[in-house]
């Protein structure tokens, strides 16, 4: 392997500034994070008092909990994409006319 090929060390982007850069880029994907970890955590809270319910139906719960919030959060994030570069546009320009 020659060096020129070889990334230098300085170049490199940490992972917490992209992560950074990423969320001012779309804010709903940190949203989407959070909420997936919330969920997940409140569902091993409550695994201890899940009385006679089986393991695997408290775990498909909440599986589909968080899968449900991660989609919510970015469905949000789409429309409120297409509105910024659509529709907010189209008709917010046209009145200024």
């Amino acid at each position: 392997m020659s060096s020129e090929n070889q990334w230098p060390a300085a170049e490199d982007e940490a992972q917490l500034s992209r992560l950074m850069r990423k969320s001012r880029d779309s804010p709903f994907v940190p949203v989407g994070i959070a909420g997936f970890v919330t969920v997940v955590s409140y569902g091993l809270y409550k695994l201890k008092y899940r009385r006679n319910q089986k393991m695997s139906i408290h775990l498909i719960h909440m599986r589909v909990a968080a899968q449900g919030f991660v989609v919510g959060a970015v469905t949000i994030g789409v429309l409120y994409s297409m509105y910024k570069d659509y529709i907010k546009p189209r008709f917010f320009s046209a009145s200024k006319k």
